[in-house]
């Protein structure tokens, strides 16, 4: 759901709110937080948190289905769930995420592109210092173990970021209407799920175990939770930014994708390889952006 259709309600509510006061009345967040509720705040608050597990948790639990897979199905499908991620996660960045920040009121275009910019050169010296703190020579051999686990450690990060948002949109949406809130929390799970289900491929090939990726998955989505909290308690403050620290979530998924990813795909040059390899990448693309526009 685009944040501009999810703030509208609420903006809505607050002119009214506005164009009832006499001149010089005071007008602030307690003249119009009761009419948002339609719920009592505390079965809100309830509400919030347990939309947010699903929309983040949840969909961690319902894609970790992949991780059941006997080992002799699950090895020869590593590669195209890969393929899959790099079009879920360039699809995410660019159809669901970056449309989110850009229709945000206010926002100016170049100052979230130039955070996204930012967000390109600070994955990069993450990832460089990942490599360092693994590396004791003063070149790391590309084939050298740990090189392979840093694509796993900045997927972590950005789905940290992105879910954090999510958690953001939805209270956000519950404090403007419950049903919309609910509309908003199917929406996140529908399009969290086929991201999930990349983002453990990519965190087994980064050699983590089936365990750790499933219990590092299941950490970085409980900060959906954590951006529902904060932006139910404080949603002014964490509205403000909410559409940089998507550029942020965006710039994090489209690294990975494009430094990380896509080489390895070159490694199997044959045209039979190469086809199904963007057949896939295809198929991320386009289930993101069904699951997006459909429910959103």
């Amino acid at each position: 759901m685009p944040l501009q259709f999810t703030l509208t309600p609420l903006v809505f509510l607050l002119s009214a709110r506005w164009r009832g006061n006499a001149p010089g009345a005071a007008f602030g967040y307690d003249s119009v937080f009761p009419y948002l509720l339609t719920v009592p705040p505390m079965n809100l608050l309830v509400l919030v948190v347990a939309f947010c597990l699903l929309g983040g948790v949840l969909s961690v639990i319902a894609a970790g289905s992949f991780l059941v897979m006997p080992e002799r199905l699950r090895t020869p499908a590593l590669p195209h769930f890969v393929s899959f991620a790099i079009g879920a996660l360039l699809g995410a960045a660019f159809l669901a995420i970056l449309p989110h920040a850009l229709e945000a009121p206010g926002v100016d275009t170049h100052d979230l592109l130039g955070t996204v910019l930012l967000g390109l050169l600070a994955f990069f010296l993450l990832e460089k210092l990942v490599l360092w703190r693994h590396c004791h020579h003063d070149v790391c051999e590309p084939g050298h173990e740990h090189h392979q686990s840093v694509p796993g450690v900045l997927i972590l990060v950005g789905d940290a970021i992105h879910n954090f948002v999510d958690g953001v949109l939805i209270a956000a949406a519950f404090l403007t209407d419950v049903h919309l809130g609910i509309v908003t929390a199917i929406a996140v799970a529908a399009h969290e799920i086929p991201q999930e289900v990349g983002d453990f491929a990519i965190l087994l090939q980064s050699g983590f175990s089936r365990a750790k990726a499933f219990a590092y998955n299941v950490l970085a989505s409980a900060s959906t939770v954590v951006g529902g909290l904060l932006a139910y308690f404080a949603l002014s403050d964490v509205q403000s930014v909410v559409p940089y620290v998507l550029a942020i979530a965006a710039s994090s998924f489209i690294y990975i994708a494009v430094a990380d990813l896509i080489p390895g795909l070159h490694r199997r040059v044959n045209v039979g390889a190469t086809v199904q390899q963007a057949a896939l990448i295809a198929a991320g693309v386009i289930i993101i952006y069904f699951s997006h526009s459909t429910l959103h």
